[in-house]
């Protein structure tokens, strides 16, 4: 039920607003304003509307509406009669809105006539209307916008009529007059439409923009002011036709936006009486657009009155004057043009002229040519017909035309055979006349290099069409021109080129070869031949080793062959052998075949040797003072391998990181005291032959040896060093160097840590108890030796000094003696202060000792007239201290080198030995040091002397000056037997666990006599 109620009441609603009238404007109500109802009834009409009032007209019938409006009640009138309404003439300056409402409705539903709505501009003619409908809509009001955009200074009256139908049935009214400030909602606003401009024939097209709403059944009207009825036109393009029929045109809508759209809308063919004011309108049932008045104006292209005037005449020209004084048609003329023809010929030819006079060129004599003057309006289509024509001749003169078809039917290497068309009457002109055949080619100039141009001209028989041209060069471009003369003039033809057929090339000349040897490519390049005699097809180039350097290379070797293209003069033999000789000989081709060979002998240079590490290998072994690396052979290119290099390299604090294989060489050969002297951190430190290496081998760096003049000086542990290997190649004054690092040795960071790993191994427990053994026996016979010197059995000793290079050299080669990373190398300046000793002691007169001490501190040479022999162990060079931990290795190498034992290494101790003062460190250091002074000057006893050059001294620790301190000295036990030592070392007591064994091996050989002992 409520829901019931709920329609009816929407239902009365919905009929209330579709009765509603509007609230503003002319409402003809009697309180209405009277100035807004401001208008008048048609005086051409058939009758008049009628203003009707419910309230007046109690007996109304049913069907019209409650309120006050104009009716027409179409019973009441004749069929086709009408009723006009004018309203107010406006004139506005910005964008307004017509609107109105009608009511239309018959109870059987029959039409009760048209309602129209015309737009008349400036009181001009009415035109066609508007809008307009008819029919029965309902018994309701329906409201209607008119958005025209016609403003000031131009005004527009709308004009509502009523027409009756046949029918004669029903009610027509109108109501709500208003006049909007704002555009209007239903119906589009033009813009602003301008004139258009066209010649006559030609299409004229106007652009309708409009913005605002415009449904699919919007009908496009392109209206004529002056003319019977508009020009309608169909939506999206769909061609119609204007009322009358004689008009038809397209329209086509393009949407730029959803509110703003264009309409083209066209005027096909336009002549001069379709010059008239045209607007654009579109129309539906909820209003109409309409636009302002734009004039189609049709302009009439031009043509002369009069036809040209003749000023001169020639055999190939005529000179003319324009004569466009007066004109047909509308101007401006923008362009004038000259038509001439042949009086016999169908073709035609236009020229534009911009001047008064002109001259027409290239005309035949004898010819007859009518001339007509062409003008030319701007716009499409501005061109007029032509005006009158002129009529002349040209006088008869020279041939009319040069000889023509001109051919080759032989053509050959070195000539030519032409023909051409047969002479006739009309092209001679005369009967009199000559035929003559120039030719020319041009050749190259030899060896001034500029071309030359050969020209030449022939006679050719009377009446004759055939020549044959001789002695001409192969494949060359040979330019053939004919030219016929009578008395009158000379015509030539145009040039003909003709190429004579190829030959075989000419010969490469050998000067023209340049080439660049490499290693193992070389880049050849050369020039064409002199003389190709045709297109060069290809280049064959041929090469063959005939000589090399390098033994490994089999020569003669196999000719090869390359072809190149023609443009391409230049090759690069690659994947050839290094210092090898080729011999390479270049010729050209032609479609005939090759041509002379020009040879040459080219050597390549030789290579770098190649080694073969793939990756940088991990040393063999190292030791603090040693690094052993695995060296394999290079191999030569080009050239053996003359000599080896394993160059050293202190690594810098600064490190630079170096790929493996990618550094520079170091061909310039220096020793390890040139390398100082120079402050230069490489030096050679060993030179190979390779005969010396002949398959991959081992090599110590540092092994305190001499290979080939350069001596392998052991390492400085407190270093970084750099290992190169190094190769090079001679060949006939050419060297070649290639290097490679195959190792790097760190510096040692911490002496004591091997002391510290030794000190949980048995062994070198076992190796303790023999020192301290041992250093009890040391001690006594210390003290024999001390009684002895002083009851005045002095020694004599050898009081030459050593040298700062000596002891450089000696201080550097005592790394070598020692395998394991742990042994340590004595300061130089330790060396200096001994030798500084050794002077102040010998200044003095006094003698210290005769025999050279051999310990981390001091160096000497070893004395030759004591006649012992050499040792691979180097007794004669100095050796650092050995650590207590390090005990056990130093026997074993002691074992294992021939012919070097303790007792060589004892007494290598006194050669060449010299005091030295050097003040003692203070640091946890007794007051005296077994027997002798802590602080020594160096006096004349013997027994300061011999305690301290007898004292042992380690290798200080950076950072810790008293670092080198060892209660520790040497002493001679080389008298004794080793039965007296082992009784010596029981009675003291310092013989861990069970050593006998490890001391019977000790003495197992004489000459290993023991000389480190610790004092308790």
């Amino acid at each position: 039920m409520n829901n019931c109620a709920f329609l009816l009441i929407l239902a009365v609603q919905i009929y209330a607003e579709g009765i509603e009238g509007p609230t503003a404007g002319c409402t003809f109500d009697e309180d209405s304003e009277p100035s807004l109802c401001d208008f008048t009834q048609g005086e051409e009409d058939d009758f008049d509307w009628q203003l009707f009032r419910t309230h007046n007209s109690p007996y109304a019938s049913f069907d019209l509406l409650r309120g006050s409006y104009l009716l027409v009640n179409s019973s009441q009138h004749a069929a086709g009669h009408r009723a006009q309404l004018l309203l107010q003439t406006l004139s506005e300056n910005d964008t307004h809105c017509v609107q109105f409402s009608y009511f239309l409705y018959s109870r059987d539903g029959h039409s009760p006539g048209a309602l129209r709505a015309y737009v008349r501009v400036n009181g001009g003619p009415l035109g066609s209307p508007v809008w307009n409908t008819s029919g029965s809509h309902g018994r309701q009001w329906h409201q209607v916008e008119l958005a025209v955009s016609t403003f000031w200074p131009n005004e527009y009256q709308v004009l509502i009529e009523s027409t009756v139908s046949r029918e004669r049935q029903g009610y027509i009214a109108i109501d709500d007059i208003m006049l909007l400030t704002y555009p209007c909602y239903k119906a589009p606003h033009f813009s602003r439409l301008g004139d258009e401009e066209v010649n006559a024939g030609q299409n004229a097209t106007f652009q309708c923009v409009a913005s605002g709403r415009a449904s699919e059944a919007e009908k496009f009207l392109l209206e004529r002011e002056r003319n019977a009825g508009p020009i309608v036109h169909r939506p999206m393009g769909l061609p119609i036709t204007r009322h009358s029929g004689d008009v038809t045109s397209t329209a086509l809508v393009k949407h730029l936006s959803h509110r703003r759209f264009v309409a083209s809308l066209h005027v096909d063919s336009v002549q001069c009486n379709n010059q008239d004011l045209y607007r654009c309108v579109t129309q539906s049932s909820r209003g109409s657009g309409v636009s302002n008045f734009a004039e189609l104006i049709v302009k009439v292209p031009p043509s002369p009155i009069a036809p040209p005037q003749l000023l001169r005449a020639g055999s190939t020209y005529l000179i003319i004057q324009l004569n466009t004084n007066s004109i047909l048609g509308d101007g401006p003329i923008i362009r004038k043009e000259i038509e001439y023809r042949a009086s016999q010929s169908p073709w035609s030819e236009v020229h534009g002229v911009n001047m008064v006079t002109y001259k027409l060129w290239h005309l035949d004599p004898d010819t007859e040519y009518h001339i007509s003057v062409l003008l030319t309006r701007p716009g499409e289509g501005g061109t007029g017909p032509p005006g009158p024509p002129l009529v002349s001749r040209t006088k008869c003169a020279e041939p009319t035309r040069a000889l023509q078809s001109l051919t080759a039917s032989e053509i050959q290497s070195r000539q030519l055979t032409l023909q051409w068309e047969t002479l006739a009457y009309n092209l001679t002109r005369c009967h009199t006349y000559s035929v003559s055949l120039c030719y020319r080619y041009a050749t190259s100039g030899g060896g001034s290099g500029h071309n030359t141009t050969v020209r030449e001209c022939l006679a050719v028989e009377h009446n004759a069409s055939r020549f044959t041209l001789r002695d001409l060069p192969a494949y060359h471009s040979i330019q053939v021109r004919l030219a016929l003369a009578n008395p009158e003039g000379k015509k030539e033809g145009r040039e003909v080129t003709f190429q004579t057929e190829e030959d075989i090339p000419g010969g490469i000349t050998p000067e023209s070869l340049t080439f660049t040897p490499l290693e193992d490519m070389i880049f050849l390049k050369w020039e064409e031949p002199v003389e190709p005699n045709g297109l060069i097809t290809q280049y064959e180039i041929s090469y063959q080793s005939i000589e090399s350097s390098d033994p490994g290379i089999n020569v003669p070797g196999p000719r090869r062959t390359v072809s190149k293209l023609r443009n391409e003069t230049y090759h690069m033999f690659s994947n050839l052998h290094p210092g090898t000789t080729y011999l390479i000989s270049v010729r050209a081709r032609t479609t005939k075949g090759f041509g002379q060979t020009a040879l040459t002998e080219i050597t390549t240079n030789i290579s770098a040797p190649m080694f073969d590490y793939g990756d940088m290998l991990s040393p063999l072994s190292e030791t603090e003072s040693t690094i052993t690396v695995l060296l394999r052979p290079a191999l030569g290119r080009g050239s053996p391998i003359s000599t080896y290099q394993i160059v050293v390299k202190e690594e810098s604090g600064w490190k630079v990181k170096r790929e493996l294989g990618v550094q520079d060489c170091y061909p310039l050969p220096m020793s390890h005291g040139e390398a100082q002297a120079r402050g230069t951190p490489h030096y050679y430190t060993a030179e190979l032959l390779p005969s010396s290496l002949p398959e991959a081998s081992p090599f110590t760096v540092g092994d305190n040896h001499t290979y080939n003049g350069y001596w392998n000086t052991p390492l400085d542990p407190r270093k970084s060093y750099l290992v190169y290997f190094q190769a090079m190649s001679n060949f006939r004054g050419e060297s070649r160097i290639n290097c490679i690092r195959i190792a790097r040795k760190a510096a040692c960071k911490d002496h004591r840590r091997a002391l510290e790993v030794s000190q949980h191994s048995a062994e070198m427990g076992l190796i303790l108890g023999v020192c301290a053994g041992g250093l009890v026996v040391l001690i006594l016979l210390l003290g024999v030796i001390i009684i002895i010197i002083r009851k005045g059995k002095p020694v004599n000793i050898n009081k030459t000094p050593i040298t700062y290079r000596q002891e450089k050299s000696h201080m550097g080669s005592m790394e070598h003696s020692f395998t394991d990373q742990s042994t340590l190398q004595e300061d130089e300046r330790v060396a200096l202060s001994a030798a500084r000793m050794a002077h102040t002691c010998s200044m003095r007169g006094e003698q210290c000792s005769s025999v050279n001490e051999s310990s981390s501190l001091l160096g000497g040479s070893s004395r030759r007239q004591c006649g012992r022999k050499g040792s691979p162990y180097h007794t004669g060079q100095l050796h650092p201290a050995v650590r207590v931990a390090d005990l056990l290795q130093h026997i074993n190498q002691m074992k294992t080198a021939e012919g070097y034992g303790f007792k060589q290494e004892y007494e290598s101790f006194f050669d060449g030995w010299d005091c030295t003062k050097k003040k003692d460190k203070t640091k946890g250091r007794h007051d005296t040091l077994m027997g002798c002074k802590s602080s020594w000057t160096c006096q004349p006893s013997w027994d300061e002397c011999t305690d301290n050059r007898h004292r042992v001294k380690l290798h200080p620790l950076f950072g810790d000056p008293n670092s080198d301190y060892i209660n520790a000295k040497y002493i001679d036990v080389s008298l004794s037997s080793p039965s007296f030592l082992l009784r010596i070392l029981s009675n003291h007591s310092v013989i861990l666990g069970n050593t006998s064994s490890h001391y019977l091996s000790l003495f197992e050989k004489p000459q290993s006599i023991s000389r480190y002992f610790v004092s308790p």
